[in-house]
């Protein structure tokens, strides 16, 4: 049998997702492992367009609903619905790539998947939109951005016009990947120097702290490479990608040496291995999550860290540990949340949430945050944080925490929003114990 081609694997790629329900970085990472053997511009092909399909869902409906009487997309045939999306992003936002080609190759791929007596439907529609393109124009938020109404709501309850229109275009934008140094097994110079060696392009990570810009301790941004483990130092352990957000959490600690940490969601550990390196190998940090899965995942990324002041145990965060109450100096509780502050790397969340979701969610970030708040000694520190935006998550468990749990008082809070191309969307909020 032949090997498939691009297209092809882009078809099946958004079939996993789009109609099996699928994760978007996880489907892709898997595909990408598989034809590990192609090479580097058609492995970044595939991968811009099976996100960006993804993450411009909605309007790319929009679109090919407009030159169609019927089926709408929601009714096609889902191979012919799923190779009109891709084609029809790639005319809109691929110049790099001749339209009639497009569409030639859409019929191919059609034909060849037993659909021929639908080629003419699909290289009708798609040359219309061609010829079309300059004078589409997209009628509210929602269409411009590939958003769902519903969240743009939400949000805009709470933002004002301007401020939600930047999050959506955030969140569209194409995102730098952060890498966190170990640099207990490298320093940040030999990194620098040998990633751009291999042809990978390294830049400091600059943060905004209580209103003064600085170089993020331990980061860089990274771009021009092929895939992650392709790369030596990414598979010895010696840096980890992990978002400026994320990595934040560990700063905001303010973590001392020696401390007893308890992370109680910390699956896939990138915030209890950052707090266990800033305590230099003293005191000692346990990760925790629900799932056998999700703490040998862990336990690689520890034994990679070479770190020996962490370990990891399967406990799920709505079950009390009474042995673990008023022993720990800090509390990390990232809970689980909406994820509607990571929509730039994980596109199918947008589609996959509702408003009911939402709310149920914000239930189960109670109970985790109250089981966590009794480990934390008086006088010890906890830190609420989500990878979300908006108030139910946010700022309203922590109202209803403080309201509820009176020995602790907020030091600090915050609601980050996305930076383009730079970050996530994420909240904390530091308490103490009296």
């Amino acid at each position: 049998m032949a090997e498939p081609n691009q297209r092809e694997i882009i078809l099946d790629i958004l079939d996993e997702i789009l109609e099996q329900g699928g994760y978007t970085h996880l489907v892709l990472s898997a595909a990408l492992m598989k034809y590990q053997y192609l090479d580097k511009q058609q492995r970044a092909f595939i991968t811009r367009v099976s996100e960006g399909t993804v993450e411009r869902l909605i309007q790319l409906d929009y679109v090919i609903d407009s030159f169609v009487k019927k089926p709408k997309v929601r009714k096609m045939k889902p191979l012919i619905r799923t190779v009109l999306r891709f084609s029809t992003y790639q005319i809109l936002y691929m110049d790099g790539v001749p339209d009639s080609a497009i569409c030639n190759e859409a019929v191919k791929l059609v034909k060849k998947r037993g659909l021929g007596g639908l080629s003419g439907f699909v290289n009708g529609i798609l040359r219309n939109i061609s010829r079309s393109k300059k004078d589409i124009s997209y009628e509210g938020l929602s269409v411009k951005y590939s958003m769902p109404q519903w969240i743009i709501d939400y949000w805009q309850e709470q933002f004002d016009g301007g401020t939600v229109e930047a999050v959506l275009e955030a969140l569209l934008a194409e995102k730098k990947t952060c890498i966190r140094v170990n640099t207990d097994l490298i320093t940040m110079e030999e990194l620098k120097e040998s990633l751009e060696s291999q042809g990978i392009a390294v830049e400091p990570v600059e943060i905004v702290i209580d209103g003064q810009s600085q170089i993020m301790d331990r980061a860089y941004y990274i771009s021009d490479y092929d895939y992650l483990m392709a790369i030596d130092e990414f598979a010895d352990g010696k840096f980890y990608v992990q978002d400026v957000s994320s990595m934040m959490i560990g700063y905001i600690s303010q973590v001392k040496p020696d401390s007893n940490v308890i992370d109680v969601c910390a699956a896939p550990g990138g915030k209890s291995l950052h707090v266990a390196e800033l305590m230099s190998g003293t005191g000692h940090v346990q990760a925790r999550d629900v799932s056998d899965y999700k703490v040998e995942l862990m336990e690689e990324n520890i034994a990679k860290s070479g770190l020996q002041n962490i370990d990891a145990i399967v406990w799920d965060g709505t079950v009390l540990d009474e042995n673990a109450v008023e022993t720990a100096d800090l509390v990390i509780c990232d809970a689980p949340c909406s994820g509607l502050g990571v929509i730039a790397g994980k596109p199918d969340i947008k589609y996959h949430m509702s408003m009911e979701q939402l709310r149920e969610l914000s239930e189960l970030q109670r109970q985790i945050l109250y089981n966590a708040s009794r480990y934390v000694k008086h006088g010890g520190r906890i830190i609420y944080s989500t990878c979300t935006i908006g108030r139910i998550e946010n700022q309203e468990n922590v109202k209803w925490f403080l309201k509820n749990n009176t020995d602790f008082k907020l030091i600090s809070e915050s609601q980050i929003l996305p930076k383009k191309g730079e970050q996530d969307g994420f909240f904390f909020a530091l308490m103490e114990r009296a």
